[in-house]
C-alpha cells in the first residue's frame, strides 16, 4: 500500500484494476511523454465506462470513461491506473471530472510521482467526501510506467540496451565489419521496442559503420509517434547526410569544446506535448532541446573525457527534455560504457544460432581498465523465429 486507507478492496476490484490495465497498455505506443493510463467507471458491478489516455495534450482516460458512462457515473466507482491529476495543464484536472460526475469511490493503483500531484489527487477526492483506496496491483501500474516513475524519482529516463550476439558472444565477424545477426522475426521485434520509447540512441561509430536510420517502421493505427533520435558523437564526425538526420532529424550530443561548433536552431514543440503538468517543460508547456524544423540536428555540448561523453549527463538532460524511457542500439564500446557505470535499467539481447570465432569483435567493450562484473537477472526468455530474446535486468549489489 502506498498508505493508510480507509476502506479495503472488494473481491471484484482485482478484476477491474486489471482491465483498467489493459486499456493502459493500448497507449504504450502513443502517450509519451505522458503516462499510460486506463479508467473503468463500473456501478452495482455493471461497466457502465471506460477509457484509456491516447495521446498527449488529448482526454485523459478518466474524462473518456466519464463521458462514456454518462450519468451513470454518479455513484460508481472508478479504478484508475495512475492517481487522477489535480493540477490544469493542457487539459483540466481529472480529480474534479471525477467529483463533479458524483463517483462515489475511486479505486488506484498507485500514486503519480510528478510533483505537481503527488497525493493532492487523492486528497482532492477525499475532501469531496469520496473513498480512496491506493495500492491494488501498483507493481503492474508500475511496470506500464518505468520512464515516468524513473524520470521523477530518479532524475534520469528508463534506458534499454539492445544488443545482439552470436553463440559466442560475437557482435560482427569481423571489426569493421557489419554483420546481420538476428533474424527477421527479431529486427520486427525491435521495432515494437522503438515505438513505445521516447527516445533511440546510439553512438557515432554505429551511424559510421552502419548508417542506420533508427526509425519506427510499424503499420498501427492511423498516427506514428517517432521517438527522438540522439546520437552520441564527442568530436561531430558524422556527416549531416547520414541517415539518422532524415525526416525530423536527431539530437546531438558533442563534447564540451570539442569539433567544429553549428547553430542550434530554436527550441522545438513537441507535437506529443508535456507530462501531466511536468515541471521541466517551458513556459509554453512544451519541452525543448528536440531538433527544431528544418534543421538537421540539434547540438548539445556535454562534458567529455578520453573515454567519451559524460553519460550521466547527457541522461540528466534527456530527462530535462521529458524523455520517459531510452532504447540504446549501439556498438560494443558505448555498449560497454554504460554497462560499466551501470546505467542500464534492461538489457534486451537477442541471440542467433550461429557461431562467428574468436577473432570476430565482443558484444561489449568495458576497456583495459574496468574490473567490475555487471550481473543481470532472467526476466524472460522466449523464441523470436530462428533466434532467442533475453530480457535481463540488472542484480544491485
Amino acid at each position: 500500500m502506498t498508505s493508510a486507507e480507509p476502506t479495503t478492496p472488494a473481491a471484484s476490484d482485482h478484476d477491474f484494476m486489471q482491465r483498467a490495465l489493459a486499456l493502459a497498455e493500448r497507449g504504450l505506443y502513443t502517450t509519451d511523454p505522458n503516462p499510460r493510463v486506463g479508467c473503468v467507471l463500473v456501478r452495482s458491478g455493471a461497466v457502465v465506462g471506460e477509457g484509456f489516455h491516447v495521446r498527449a495534450g488529448e482526454a485523459h482516460a478518466e474524462v473518456l470513461a466519464l463521458r462514456e458512462a454518462g450519468e451513470r457515473a454518479r455513484g460508481a466507482t472508478a479504478y484508475v491506473t495512475l492517481e487522477p491529476c489535480s493540477h490544469t495543464g493542457r487539459t483540466p484536472p481529472c480529480a474534479d471530472a471525477l467529483i463533479a460526475a458524483g463517483v462515489a469511490r475511486v479505486v488506484a493503483a498507485g500514486m503519480d510521482p510528478n510533483p505537481r500531484v503527488a497525493g493532492a489527487g487523492f486528497e482532492r477526492l477525499r475532501g469531496a467526501g469520496i473513498e480512496v483506496f491506493t495500492g491494488l496491483l501498483e507493481r503492474e501500474a508500475r511496470a506500464l510506467n518505468p520512464g515516468f516513475f524513473a524520470r521523477f524519482e530518479r532524475g534520469r529516463p528508463y534506458l534499454r540496451l539492445k544488443l545482439a550476439m552470436s553463440l559466442d558472444g560475437r557482435s560482427a565477424l569481423r571489426a569493421g565489419e557489419p554483420a546481420a545477426i538476428s533474424g527477421p522475426a527479431s529486427r520486427d521485434d525491435v521495432q515494437h521496442w522503438r515505438a513505445r520509447s521516447s527516445a533511440v540512441l546510439t553512438g557515432a561509430g554505429t551511424v559510421c559503420a552502419d548508417n542506420p536510420r533508427l526509425d519506427v517502421r510499424l503499420a498501427y493505427g492511423d498516427w506514428v509517434r517517432q521517438p527522438l533520435r540522439v546520437l552520441l558523437d564527442p568530436s561531430l564526425r558524422c556527416g549531416v547526410d547520414s541517415r539518422i538526420f532524415d525526416g525530423a532529424g536527431a539530437l546531438v550530443f558533442a563534447g564540451v569544446g570539442g569539433g567544429r561548433v553549428e547553430p542550434s536552431g530554436e527550441p522545438h514543440d513537441e507535437p506529443s506535448g508535456a507530462p501531466r503538468g511536468d515541471p521541466t517543460a517551458a513556459p509554453n508547456g512544451e519541452p525543448s532541446g528536440a531538433p527544431t524544423a528544418g534543421t538537421r540536428r540539434r547540438i548539445e555540448r556535454v562534458a567529455a573525457n578520453r573515454d567519451g561523453l559524460d553519460l550521466d549527463a547527457v541522461l540528466r538532460r534527456l530527462n530535462d527534455l521529458a524523455v520517459n524511457e531510452v532504447f540504446a542500439e549501439c556498438g560494443a564500446r558505448l555498449a560497454g560504457s554504460l554497462l560499466a557505470r551501470r546505467l542500464v535499467d534492461e538489457l534486451i539481447l537477442y541471440v542467433a544460432p550461429r557461431l562467428f570465432g574468436a577473432g570476430a569483435p565482443p558484444l561489449a567493450d568495458f576497456g583495459s581498465g574496468f574490473d567490475g562484473q555487471p550481473r543481470f537477472e532472467y526476466r524472460d526468455v522466449r523464441r523470436c523465429g530462428e533466434d532467442l530474446r533475453l530480457i535481463l535486468t540488472p542484480v544491485e549489489a
